[in-house]
């Protein structure tokens, strides 16, 4: 009887561990680093999606990698960029940029660290190997 009282007591407490890990509030960091992997992904769509205008093809890249100082311009231009207005999937996407650049200049920023300010890896990421599913 002690053994299953032992190993339900361990269930218990890993069970509250996990419950708590999840529970904890997102830091600054966390946040910018999701919305950043939002965004790209979302552009990604935007580019193979079908249905959308074609000024899409004419859009800036947007590859965002929040460690590069060099995506608060990426940010910038993409938000500015004039073209596409009336397409919504466009229209969302910049509107997430403005978020993701207002949250790093103000909310952020003392808790981010650039570690390099090479812009032209934003504009040629090398990506990591696809891994075969």
């Amino acid at each position: 009887k002690l053994p299953t009282m032992k190993m339900l007591l361990s269930l218990i407490v890993l069970l509250s561990a996990a419950l708590l890990t999840n529970a904890a509030p997102p830091t600054c960091y966390s946040r910018v680093l999701s919305l950043s992997k939002e965004i790209t992904e979302s552009f990604k769509e935007l580019q193979t999606s079908k249905d959308v205008d074609s000024c899409v093809e004419m859009l800036p890249t947007l590859y965002l990698d929040i460690h590069n100082y060099c995506v608060l311009a990426k940010l910038r231009d993409f938000v500015a960029y004039p073209r596409c207005e009336r397409v919504l999937e466009v229209s969302e996407l910049k509107e997430k940029a403005r978020s993701l650049y207002t949250i790093m200049i103000s909310y952020c920023r003392r808790d981010l660290v650039f570690l390099t300010d090479d812009c032209s890896a934003l504009e040629n990421p090398v990506l990591p190997p696809i891994e075969p599913s």
